[in-house]
């Protein structure tokens, strides 16, 4: 295990006399053991970033360090880590035995060291019983678990993981993603992850890197970073369905209001609320789904209360999406199972005060 750090690290690419940034500057601390997942949407550099840990990018600037040494210049051989790509890049003509054993013949291990170091990979995996297998023969779940395996028996200081479970369907990502989740603990490894899949991101990672246009917009753990987004990219990315975000204003007339830009959405606000954003000229409201309930017939009133109209119901089984339409905004949804609502239907809506964010405006900064 190592630590790894990355300081200022910047990667520029030039192309006929245009230049691109695809990474920014970037500062980030990756502790000896733990798991990190970096997230983003695609072009954000979050691929870049770890192809320049791994030795496959050269840093136009700033300095990466695998436990006490800086590597910038270190063959990717020499680096001590392993990766495991998005296309598995396994050996077709070579049994699933050979794939795994293959980087260690080339470092010279004994035939003893290599049959012992492979079958207790295959055991840790559960695929001992495809080790005479070829790729071909192996369905997506099982290439990447030998993709997993042949980095496992290097036993290196660092894994990097480049989305590696993209090409699988949906029941096989959840399957593996339990069982990359399982695996870290058992090893320990310091682990660099890459993903788009926040699902990913908030189930694995003990920490999670939030990038986008070659920048770090967060860096916490999974539930810190959900519940406090720094800001509207991060409230926005997070979450399946994304934060509701609502341009508008704060006012006073007998007490203190949020009102949409249009001013056809209102919210009477907690005083308490009221200090930390009356002082901006524009703000941006941001309510999670779960966080909106129905208001009962009879229910005492709630200070966070807004009336709409159900403009589109989703069933998903556990669960309903529900879009309804306040004034000038369309807001989702989420509402557990049981309680039907039908489209067109008026209905009063509450919002918890621990559901609400609040951003500035022009910035789009956490406040």
């Amino acid at each position: 295990m190592a630590r790894v750090a990355l300081e200022g690290v910047r990667k520029v690419y030039a192309d006929r006399g245009a230049t691109h940034v695809a990474v920014h500057g970037i500062d980030l601390e990756i502790h000896e053991g733990e798991f990190v997942v970096i997230v983003g949407p695609s072009g954000c550099g979050k691929t870049t970033v770890l192809r320049m840990v791994a030795g496959l990018e050269h840093a136009t600037a700033g300095t990466i360090r695998i436990g006490d040494r800086i590597v910038n210049d270190v063959p990717a051989r020499d680096r001590d880590i392993a990766m495991v790509f998005q296309n598995y890049a396994l050996y077709p003509h070579m049994s699933v035995y050979e794939n795994l054993a293959f980087a260690l013949r080339l470092r010279g291990q004994s035939a003893s060291v290599i049959d012992t170091r492979v079958r207790e990979a295959a055991a840790m995996l559960g695929i001992e019983a495809l080790l005479q297998r070829k790729p071909r023969q192996l369905s997506g779940g099982q290439q990447q678990r030998v993709a997993v395996g042949r980095a496992i028996v290097r036993q290196p200081q660092v894994f990097l993981y480049d989305e590696p479970l993209s090409n699988l369907d949906a029941k096989q990502r959840a399957q593996t993603r339990r069982e990359l989740a399982a695996l870290r603990r058992r090893l320990g490894t310091t682990t660099i992850y890459v993903t788009h899949d926040q699902v990913e991101a908030m189930t694995l990672g003990d920490r999670i890197v939030v990038m986008n246009a070659g920048r770090v917009q967060q860096v916490g753990p999974p539930l810190e970073v959900y519940d406090r987004p720094a800001n509207t990219f991060v409230a926005g990315f997070l979450g399946s369905p994304p934060m509701n975000q609502i341009a508008g204003r704060i006012v006073r007339r007998d007490r203190a209001w949020f009102e949409s830009t249009e001013g056809a959405f209102r919210l009477l606000l907690n005083e308490p609320d009221i200090p930390v954003i009356e002082h901006m000229d524009a703000v941006i409201l941001g309510i999670r789904p779960e966080a909106i309930r129905l208001v009962g017939q009879g229910e005492s009133s709630d200070s966070m209360v807004f009336d709409a109209t159900v403009e589109e119901v989703e069933p998903l089984g556990h669960e309903s999406l529900v879009t309804v339409r306040s004034g000038d905004v369309a807001l989702t949804w989420r509402l557990d199972a049981g309680q039907p609502l039908q489209v067109h239907q008026a209905i009063r809506c509450a919002v918890s005060h621990r559901g609400c964010h609040w951003f500035d405006g022009e910035k789009g900064v956490r406040h």
